[in-house]
C-alpha cells in the first residue's frame, strides 16, 4: 500500500484546524507522469527550484556528452535514467520544496488511494489532539547525553550499574 505524508500550510496565528481544505497529500512511490513528462509535472505542481535544476542537468548532462563525442544511443541512455531518476525521486522533490517553504509535515498515512488516505487521517486527527504539538517536527537534533539541558543528560557520577550509591546498604 502506498504511504502518504500530510503538509499543512504554517499559518500566522491560526491552528490547523482553520486551514483543513489546504492540507497536501503527497504520495511515495514512483510518479509516472514525472517520468514521462517531467517538467511539466514539475510546472503542474510549481517545483519552481526543481524545474531549473532539472533543466540544467539535463542541458549540462547533453553538451556534456556530446563534447565528450559519446553517441546518439548512449546520450538516449543517459537521459533514460534521468528521467527514470525523476520518476523515483518526484515526491522527495515535492516534500522537499513543501517543507522549505511555509509547510509543515503533520503525519504519515498508509492508504491505498489519495480519498482513503484523507479520510484515515481526519477520522484519526478528529478523535487526537488538535493543537500545533500535534505537527511531527523533524528539524531538531536527537537528544544526547552531553548537553544539561536536554530531558536525557547525564545523572550523578557515582552511580554504578543496579547500585544507586556506592557504599549504602539495602
Amino acid at each position: 500500500m502506498p504511504v502518504y505524508t500530510v503538509h499543512a500550510p504554517k499559518s500566522a496565528g491560526l491552528a490547523p484546524s482553520a486551514a483543513t481544505d489546504k492540507f497536501v497529500f503527497v504520495r511515495d512511490g514512483f510518479h509516472f507522469w514525472a517520468f514521462v513528462a517531467g517538467p511539466f509535472w514539475l510546472l503542474f505542481h510549481r517545483l519552481w527550484l526543481v524545474l531549473i535544476g532539472y533543466l540544467v542537468l539535463s542541458f549540462v548532462g547533453e553538451i556534456a556528452l556530446s563534447k565528450l563525442g559519446v553517441g546518439a544511443g548512449l546520450r538516449g541512455i543517459v537521459m533514460f535514467l534521468v528521467a527514470l531518476l525523476m520518476g523515483f525521486e518526484a515526491s522527495s522533490l515535492r516534500r522537499w520544496s513543501l517543507s522549505s517553504g511555509k509547510w509543515r509535515q503533520l503525519d504519515m498515512v498508509v492508504a491505498d488511494n489519495t480519498e482513503a488516505a484523507e479520510r484515515r487521517f481526519f477520522d484519526h486527527w478528529a478523535t487526537s489532539r488538535r493543537d500545533e504539538s500535534y505537527s511531527t517536527d523533524r528539524g531538531a537534533p536527537p537528544p544526547t547525553r552531553r548537553v544539561p539541558a536536554q530531558p536525557f543528560a547525564r545523572g550523578p557520577e557515582d552511580v554504578i550499574g543496579l547500585f544507586p550509591q556506592p557504599g549504602v546498604t539495602r
